[in-house]
């Protein structure tokens, strides 16, 4: 007697979650390939749906991938805002932006990886170089009080925000691939830098080449305070 074997219909996504889909494939995909090696063919191969859905959802590819790259900003703003709200001494806001901004490339590398790339879609939700600068401008205040309070120059406060911010934004690139050391001792040897290198800031700094001004007054720097 002859058998009939039935097959279990897939179940249908509601929207919702055939928009969710869409976005993590196409997360994946603008990560290993950028928004440039990207087609909305593989999108839609790989979530295994024709082209006009994928049109239906985003209109194109571009329109995905700003959703994709709004996501991850709103993501890693919330980790380095989270960290910087938190107060504290300063020396421990450094420490705590390093491992927030470690973080969240331990947990979200292909988000990283977007961010970090260089494409003019990403201009209309932001880029990572908007957001790092948005950051040095959270620090730039911080700066600024510790400065008045040490006396040193607080209007200089806004391009030493820019290099401690962007130092430890260069480090979290390279950290991406090598994954090497751990993130705390990565976080470490940025506090390492960062904050032994404020305590010891002159006032009136000035370089030491040839012909040029010594390293100019000496001043107390961030230093932590005494405890009792």
């Amino acid at each position: 007697m002859a058998t009939t074997s039935k097959r279990t219909p897939r179940a249908r996504m509601t929207g919702t979650q055939r928009r969710e889909q869409l976005l993590d494939v196409s997360r994946t995909l603008f990560a290993e390939k950028g928004f440039e090696g990207t087609s909305v063919e593989e999108i839609a191969a790989r979530a295994q749906v024709s082209k006009p859905v994928v049109y239906e959802h985003f209109g194109g590819k571009e329109g995905v991938y700003a959703v994709v790259v709004d996501r991850e900003i709103r993501a890693l703003t919330d980790a380095l805002t989270g960290a910087l709200e938190a107060g504290g001494h300063p020396q421990v806001l450094v420490e705590r932006t390093a491992l927030a901004l470690l973080g969240y490339i331990e947990t979200s590398t292909d988000g990283f990886r977007i961010l970090v790339r260089d494409s003019p879609v990403a201009q209309a939700t932001g880029t990572f170089s908007s957001l790092i600068g948005d950051v040095a401008t959270q620090v730039e205040h911080l700066l600024g009080a510790q400065f008045t309070k040490r006396g040193l120059d607080p209007r200089t406060a806004p391009i030493y925000a820019q290099m401690l911010v962007g130092m430890v934004a260069l480090t979290g690139q390279h950290w991406l691939d090598t994954r090497s050391p751990k993130k705390e001792e990565v976080a470490a040897h940025l506090v390492n830098l960062a904050w032994y290198g404020l305590s010891g800031l002159h006032r009136r700094p000035a370089l030491r080449g040839e012909g040029m001004r010594g390293e100019g007054e000496r001043g107390p720097g961030l230093r932590r305070e005494e405890t009792a």
